[in-house]
């Protein structure tokens, strides 16, 4: 299945397919969260995708971030064929090239799977991706440095198909 089934749901049906697991988590945060089982995953049983967090004392507050993880991991995962790209998914990701944002949003999600998958059918090759695209491979990398997560998985999916690590920009 491609990311596009999953991230048009809206929150309470992609939660319903998730298993869902609450624990203790360790680290600093005294005896409040050495009691409570405040940390959430999420299993995302279709896909086999899973997200987790930790951060807060509320269970309510890390589910919500958990959720927000999992449909972005589910962007960066799963894959879908160029080919169904709707002409409005395409103009939100020539907008994020043309203007990357400071910070990685909610809203950009369908622009960046779009972007994951034009870099896949082109091998991983940010030069090919871009050119495909008609913009710079230096525009596609300023949009995957918006955020590690991003860089970091198109750097593990580099490193699968035996190409060199990205570099960043100077």
């Amino acid at each position: 299945m491609s990311w596009r089934e999953y991230l048009e749901l809206d929150d309470p049906t992609l939660l319903a397919q998730c298993a869902f697991d609450r624990y203790r988590a360790s680290g600093p945060g005294g005896q409040k969260r050495n009691r409570t089982d405040s940390a959430v995953r999420l299993r995302h049983l279709p896909s086999g995708l899973q997200a987790e967090a930790v951060e807060s004392r509320s269970q309510h507050e890390n589910r919500s971030r958990a959720l927000r993880r999992l449909r972005l991991t589910i962007a960066l995962g799963l894959r879908a064929s160029t080919e169904e790209t709707a002409p409005a998914e395409k103009a939100a990701l020539y907008g994020l090239l043309a203007d990357p944002p400071g910070r990685l949003r909610p809203a950009d999600l369908v622009a960046l799977a779009v972007l994951f998958d034009v870099i896949e059918e082109q091998g991983w090759r940010l030069s090919d991706a871009a050119r495909v695209l008609g913009t710079t491979t230096a525009a596609v990398g300023r949009l995957l440095a918006i955020d590690p997560r991003l860089w970091r998985a198109a750097a593990e999916h580099r490193a699968a198909a035996g190409l060199p690590p990205l570099r960043r920009g100077r």
